[in-house]
Order: structure tokens, then sequence, then C-alpha cells
């Protein structure tokens, strides 16, 4: 009898084995076909797009791609959200209005709402959700919902070498200078300088280099140690397991 049920319950679990390895194997031939590059845009059409550069599928909300130029290899997460304008079919004039350059990540979820000027230097980095926009609502008139009022809109410009953690929010105006470190969730506006690591909400620079003594207030922890050039993966495997096996009692 076990083994009869045992029969009867592998009979039962079969299609839904079955349904779900080809609902997996259907997904990711989804994601490769639907990955949008400069060779397969599909339905976009945007200003320029780079060698190398792909955005993951499924994409998030996309209108204004004439007026987007993203640079060579770029890497867009999935659910990232790239409007020029304030929305679709609008002519924005000759200049580009949202720019990345060579290199630029954004993580899944992002959102870069260029409804002004809007310019992403290259290797700029950005976690999941980050929110970059070039408009914030007003609210000049208190018996009118702010909904309804005119917008603000001032440009925005992100340095090259950026680093900009998850859930960060970075607002009309702000100009972030070269490799800045923006924490997680921090809320930047307004002027931050060349290798600074800004945090909170407003944000406000926590730490910052100087030439002569270094970073100030000076890192916790070591550097990290570089991988020597020409070591292979082999042989950085190789390394790792026998540190591992050096650790295990």
């Amino acid at each position: 009898m076990p083994k009869n049920r045992d029969t009867f319950s592998f009979l039962a679990r079969w299609p839904r084995r079955a349904a779900s390895r080809a609902v997996h194997r259907g997904w990711a031939w989804a994601q490769r076909a639907g990955a949008v590059t400069a060779e397969h845009p599909g339905r976009l059409r945007f200003g320029a797009i780079g060698e190398g550069t792909r955005l993951a599928f499924p994409q998030g909300t996309v209108f204004g791609e004439p007026w987007i130029e993203l640079g060579a290899h770029c890497v867009i997460g999935e659910q990232v959200t790239l409007t020029a304008g304030m929305m679709p079919d609008l002519d924005l004039g000759p200049d580009p209005i949202l720019t990345l350059g060579d290199g630029v990540v954004l993580g899944r979820g992002s959102h870069v709402i260029a409804d002004t000027t809007v310019t992403i230097g290259s290797d700029t980095y950005c976690g999941p959700y980050v929110y970059i926009t070039s408009t914030n609502h007003s609210y000049d008139d208190p018996h009118e919902p702010v909904g309804k009022q005119w917008p603000r809109m001032e440009p925005v410009a992100i340095g090259p070498g950026c680093w900009i953690g998850t859930g960060a929010v970075i607002l009309p105006g702000a100009r972030l200078g070269r490799n800045v470190v923006v924490a997680a969730g921090a809320v930047v506006r307004g002027e931050v300088p060349d290798h600074a690591v800004v945090a909170g909400a407003p944000a406000r620079v926590v730490r910052s280099w100087d030439p002569e003594k270094g970073w100030q207030p000076p890192l916790r922890t070591p550097a990290p140690v570089p991988i020597p050039e020409g070591v292979t993966p082999e042989q950085l495997l190789a390394l790792a397991e026998s540190d591992e096996a050096r650790d295990t009692p």
C-alpha cells in the first residue's frame, strides 16, 4: 500500500512539475527575446544606444526615446523607468534630454524622470529602486491641490564614477561631482563635491577626501586587496577552496 500511495503521489505532482518547468523556460526565453539592445531595439527608438548596452525585460515605462541617449555597455535592470518630457509624443527640440554615459548601471525598479536635462556620468552605478528626477511638485497656492499645480524643473547632473545606494532619491537641481557615494535611502539636493560620501534625508556630507590626509573621518575598514594581474578564475577558485579547507576544523 505505501508503494501505491507513493506512485499516486508522484503522478499527482508530475503535471505541476512539468508546468513549472515550462513556465520557467518560457520566462527565460521571454527575458532573452524581450531585452533591448542596439541590434534588437524592439519598439524603442532611442536617440542613441551604444554597443553592449542592454535593457532587461520586462522594461518599465519608457517614453521620449528620441531624446534619450544611452552610452556603451550600460546595464539597465528590469522594470526601470526612463522618460524624457512630461508626457509621450511631445517635441522636445534638437538636443537630448536624458543622457547616460558609458558603463552606467541602473538597478531593478529604478526611475529616471527627465522633464528637463538629466545627465548621468560614465561608470556610475545605481542600486535598485533609485529615483532620479528633474521635476518636483510645487505647493505655492494653498487652495489648489498640489497635484494640479505647475511643477518646478531644474537640471540634474551626476558626475562619473558615482555609487548611488538602494532607494536613494536625487532631487531637481542636484549636482553630484566625481566618485560621489550616496548612502541607501538618502535624499540629495544641491551640490555635492567630488569624492564625498553623503547620507541622510536631507543628505549631508559625512566623509570626504583630503589630498594630504586621505579620507576624513578615516575609514574604519582596510582597503580591499586588488586581484593581481594575470590571475585566472581557476586559480582564484583553488585559492578560495584552500582557504575554506584551512578554516574547517
